[in-house]
């Protein structure tokens, strides 16, 4: 975490960002911010096996599987309970550091993979889902848990690496329905931290996470933010969210 005398990114990780499309924050929440978001994580997974159950299915949304991997958006909901880490001063950090000094929240979403079953999930980029040209957005992955291979850590594909920083076409796993945009051999680099560090990453970094292995849940939490307000493809509806954040580097809002 940042001191009063130590900024919370470098400038080296400021420029890995612009070269490589992203970098790392090592324990980067708070003990109070990390708890929130561990307590309310079994809440959004009640809530969407209720939904299912309701449904009659094992399957909602295309990628969210019943006990086995979930994706499940938060703020959108229409809950307030996060807004204390959303709209926190360490995401205003970061947002600075990589979109500028405006930024709007897109979307928030827990991802979790159950023990010994959780998907692997395929190299994409997350401007992927939308399709269509639109200026990247920024990724904040925060892991709720330690985070390793075993237990299905992301793993990015650097820029230099991708060979390319531009939006690429997706195709569809017809098993799974996961948007798949890269087919090469190259592994990528895990993300091995513990919980409470955040991966930054741009829209266009390609990325992926594998099964999980372990005996536990696999939890991750994600906000991601854009510099100006990102519409439907032809369409000036807006897309998700466009929650002002920061505006000429400064928070309009803290929770």
């Amino acid at each position: 975490m940042a001191t009063a005398t130590t900024p919370l990114i470098s400038d080296a990780q400021k420029q890995q960002f612009i070269d490589e499309g992203y970098f790392v924050l090592e324990r980067a929440l708070s003990g109070e911010q990390l708890k929130l978001l561990q307590d309310t994580c079994q809440h959004f997974i009640d809530e969407m096996n209720a939904e299912m159950d309701r449904l009659g299915v094992t399957t909602l949304r295309g990628i969210n599987h019943k006990n086995n991997r979930y994706f499940i958006p938060t703020f959108l909901s229409g809950s307030d309970r996060l807004g204390p880490v959303i709209f926190s001063e360490t995401m205003a950090e970061i947002n600075r550091a990589t979109i500028g000094d405006e930024s709007y929240l897109f979307l928030d979403q827990y991802v979790v993979k159950a023990p010994e079953k959780g998907l692997k999930f395929s190299w994409h980029q997350d401007s992927g889902y939308l399709g269509y040209e639109h200026r990247p957005y920024l990724t904040c992955w925060c892991a709720l848990d330690d985070m390793n291979e075993e237990n299905g850590t992301i793993y990015v594909l650097p820029y230099s690496r991708a060979g390319t920083k531009d939006l690429i076409p997706h195709e569809t796993d017809s098993k799974i329905n996961d948007k798949v945009g890269y087919f090469g051999d190259d592994p990528g680099i895990p993300v091995i931290v513990p919980a409470g560090s955040i991966a930054v990453f741009s829209s266009h970094l390609l990325h992926r996470s594998g099964f999980n292995t372990s005996q536990n849940f696999r939890r991750a939490w994600i906000a991601q933010y854009s510099a100006e307000p990102i519409h439907k493809k032809d369409s000036d509806e807006i897309l998700y969210c466009a929650e002002p954040f920061l505006k000429d580097g400064k928070r309009v809002r803290t929770a």
